[in-house]
């Protein structure tokens, strides 16, 4: 009877403590980075889909408040170095989103905002490689919180971004990216 007890009494403590450590509220930040691929197409035929890149993406931010406890409203700013024409380029945005918990560590997210395709900071070439383009963006993301400890989680996640940036003369180049990686969140 001792033995039951004691096994019941230590089950109920670690239901409360789950629940403490799993509440979520005020403001969240998280950084991730991983790997992934991105097939950019120029309108003007330079480069096509049909060659896809292998990339990192780095780098990925995440701003936001949560509204409940399964509810937040973020701002995410994905973000990959690409090759075009022998000079590294970045294609990232600034998303304003929505992320909802549909499992305690099970999220999703998903936005509309601003594209932007700009040099890579470190590969920036005076009249060769210093535009900067601007357009619109969709985002869809997902993934699991895999370790959590109080307001902080370490969680895998996957998310796809499609984008199109406006360039000078009524040209354009079109952006899918896919990414799997490995998010610091800060709840």
């Amino acid at each position: 009877m001792a033995l039951v007890l004691m096994s019941s009494l230590a089950f109920a403590q670690n239901n409360s403590i789950i629940e403490e450590s799993s509440k979520r509220e005020g403001f969240i930040f998280e950084f991730s980075l991983g790997g992934g691929v991105i097939g950019v197409e120029d309108s003007e035929g330079i480069q096509t889909f049909d060659k896809a890149q292998g990339v990192i993406s780095f780098p990925e931010l995440k701003f936001g408040y949560m509204l409940n406890d399964n509810l937040a409203i973020t701002a995410s700013m994905p973000g990959m170095i690409y090759e075009f024409q022998n000079n590294d380029r970045h294609f990232g945005g600034f998303i304003p989103s929505v992320q909802y918990w549909v499992k305690d560590r099970w999220w999703i997210h998903g936005g509309i905002g601003l594209t932007i395709d700009s040099p890579a900071l470190y590969d920036i070439k005076d009249n060769v490689n210093d535009d900067w383009n601007f357009g619109c963006a969709i985002m869809a993301s997902t993934g699991y919180e895999f370790y959590k400890k109080k307001n902080f989680a370490l969680n895998v996640q996957s998310k796809l971004v499609m984008g199109r940036a406006f360039l000078e003369g009524d040209a354009h180049r079109d952006a899918v990216t896919f990414n799997i990686g490995l998010g610091f969140s800060w709840l």
